[in-house]
């Protein structure tokens, strides 16, 4: 089994004035490591925290909302996905292609022999 490691690009959304540089699409990790969890994947977001949480809830996430602690994940319309971080220091939320999540996703059930490739 393998560590799967991808790199996506995401609006992180917020009612801050932002400068022009952070309105644009950010890069975002997507990372897999069977060997070190085989039910989670991360998610490491620019300058801010890396996120640890099920695969099953982000694969949920992207048909129907779903999640009610710290990471929710939900369709937005047919193209793209949100994903909602809760911490001490506030909430961020942040927007994707949902082909880049699903690609991601079926990358990490392709990693780990006998499971079925995600949808």
């Amino acid at each position: 089994m393998s560590v799967v490691e991808q790199y996506a690009r995401a609006h992180i959304v917020t009612d801050a004035d932002l400068v022009e540089e952070e309105r644009d699409a950010v890069p975002v990790v997507l990372r897999y490591d069977p060997e070190d969890d085989p039910r989670s994947v991360r998610v490491g977001l620019p300058d801010r925290h890396e996120w640890t949480f099920s695969r099953t809830l982000l694969e949920q996430g992207l048909r129907a909302p779903a999640g009610t602690g710290e990471v929710r994940v939900w369709p937005l319309g047919r193209v793209q996905a949100v994903v909602e971080f809760h911490s001490s220091q506030g909430v961020s939320v942040v927007q994707f292609d949902s082909q880049a999540l699903l690609r991601f996703l079926r990358r990490t059930y392709t990693a780990t022999a006998g499971e079925p490739v995600a949808r």
